[in-house]
C-alpha cells in the first residue's frame, strides 16, 4: 500500500509562485508515474502535469505549459509541482496521483493524495 501526503499550497497573488509536494510512503516510487491534477468548484478534475516512472518526457497541459514544472526526487520519494506566474484561473484543489502507468486523464491512477487548496487572488 502506498500513502501520498501532500503539502504546500495556500493563498498567493496573481503572478506569484507556489510549490506543491507529494511525499510517498510504503514503497519506492522511483518506477511509478506521478501526476498532478486539479479540480475547481463545479468543474471536472483535470490532469495538469505528469512524469513517467522510467525516463521519457513530462506531460504538461496546455493551460500550464511554461508556467508549471513537475519534478521528482527519487531518493526522497517525493514529487513536486513548481507553479510560477500563477493566475486566478489556477485556483483549485490540487491532487497528486501515482500509478505504474502514466494515464492521460483521471481514470486508472491507483493512489491519490489528500488534496491541497491553491487560491490565486487577482
Amino acid at each position: 500500500q502506498v500513502e501520498l501526503v501532500q503539502s504546500g499550497g495556500g493563498l498567493v497573488q496573481a503572478g506569484g509562485s507556489l510549490r506543491l509536494s507529494c511525499a510517498a510512503s510504503g514503497r519506492s516510487i522511483s518506477t511509478y508515474a506521478v501526476g498532478w491534477f486539479r479540480q475547481a468548484p463545479g468543474k471536472q478534475r483535470e490532469l495538469v502535469a505528469a512524469i513517467p516512472g522510467s525516463g521519457g518526457g513530462t506531460y504538461d497541459a496546455d493551460s500550464v505549459k511554461g508556467r508549471f514544472t513537475i519534478s521528482r526526487d527519487n531518493a526522497g520519494n517525493t514529487v513536486y509541482l513548481q507553479m510560477n506566474s500563477l493566475k486566478p484561473d489556477d485556483t483549485a484543489n490540487y491532487y497528486c496521483a501515482l500509478d505504474r502507468v502514466l494515464h492521460i486523464g483521471v481514470a486508472g491512477w491507483a493512489y491519490w493524495g489528500q488534496g491541497t487548496q491553491v487560491t490565486v487572488s487577482s
